[in-house]
């Protein structure tokens, strides 16, 4: 290893733990604690790691499609091609909460309130955190992203056309529909609940202002953007598909008719994952050749995490006090690295 990228690595070694798992690494999460990390693997099991170390829990009987942390303080979600959603405690038993036969559990996402949701084709599985049934809900097609907005009362599903919002404790169940043309993906809520934004199919952005109807573009993407994240203050947007870290601006009336902060950028390899610290208003983010950095957003100053070499960078994931930092390879490598102070 060059001086370097044995520079670049330094983080990584002096306060990280790594393993080479050998499969597609699909999703990264943390139990709300921020004890355990676990990332998603794509030959069905589970890489989950502490301060002790890793280890690997067999979950599905095909590709684990889905991760995310539980409602309760020390646990996960998993979604999977074999239909299964599960429940996955941190020491790695596994409850199974529902079995959807042959679909595929796609998309999961869960609250602290206790509320859990599974998408499998067009419908959205609604259940509390004792694995009960709350509700179905039905989309216009396929629902391709899902998540709660910070408070717990409302879910947004992504899917064609557009995002359906619904409330959870509603008894009508009839959804606000946020409606533009075209194929969303990636779905991203703001902290305040104001805003919602997705990935289109054409290399953009597109959100909603939700107390003013307002509808927001973001374009000049050089590639599809699969990763989207709010800053903790809901200023910026940070997002991948470009060679740097996009930000989209929100204060002051943005981000339209507003340029985007660019980050870490200059090699002219694509940013494939970003994850905005939930404490401090930095970014961390992952590159096609395996790079990952911390991107301090005022001052634009860059920290190497991890060198290149190891695969695409394709899950990135901070603990709820943002003192840890997970992230997973196309190659199946996983680290997990300390940031806390000693």
């Amino acid at each position: 290893m060059s001086g370097g990228l044995r520079q670049a690595d330094r983080l990584l070694e002096e306060r990280g733990i790594s393993e080479d798992f050998g499969a597609f690494v699909t999703e990264a999460a943390w139990t709300r604690d921020g004890l355990v990390s676990a990332c998603a693997l794509g030959d069905g099991t589970l890489a989950l790691a502490d301060r002790g170390g890793f280890r690997r829990v067999a979950a599905h009987d095909g590709a684990a499609l889905a991760l995310c942390a539980d409602g309760g303080p020390a646990g996960f979600l998993s979604g999977g091609d074999d239909g299964r959603f599960l429940a996955v405690s941190a020491a790695g038993e596994i409850t199974e909460i529902a079995r959807f036969g042959m679909k595929w559990v796609e998309h999961v996402a869960s609250h602290a309130s206790g509320h859990r949701a599974a998408a499998i084709g067009k419908k959205l599985h609604l259940f509390d955190q004792a694995g009960r049934t709350q509700k179905q809900l039905d989309h216009p097609s396929a629902i391709t992203g899902l998540a709660f907005d910070a408070k717990g009362k409302r879910v947004a599903a992504a899917h064609y056309n557009g995002v359906s919002l619904w409330f959870v404790a509603s008894k009508s169940d009839n959804p606000r529909r946020l409606e533009w043309k075209g194929s969303h993906t990636a779905l991203a809520w703001s902290p305040d609940n104001d805003v919602v934004v997705t990935a289109m199919q054409e290399n953009a952005l597109h959100g909603w202002r939700l107390s003013s109807g307002e509808h927001m573009r973001m374009s000049g993407y050089p590639a599809k953007t699969q990763s989207l994240s709010f800053s903790r203050s809901g200023k910026f947007l940070a997002t991948s598909g470009a060679e740097t870290v996009v930000l989209w601006p929100f204060s002051g009336g943005g981000p339209m008719g507003k340029p985007p902060l660019e980050l870490a950028g200059g090699d002219g390899v694509l940013c494939t994952r970003v994850a905005c610290h939930p404490v401090h208003d930095t970014v961390a983010a992952g590159f096609a050749d395996g790079l990952v950095v911390l991107a301090d957003i005022a001052s634009e100053r860059i920290l190497p995490v991890a060198a290149p070499g190891r695969g695409a960078i394709s899950a990135l994931a901070w603990s709820a006090d943002g003192a840890n930092l997970v992230f997973g390879t196309e190659t199946g490598f996983v680290a997990r690295v300390d940031f806390s102070k000693r």
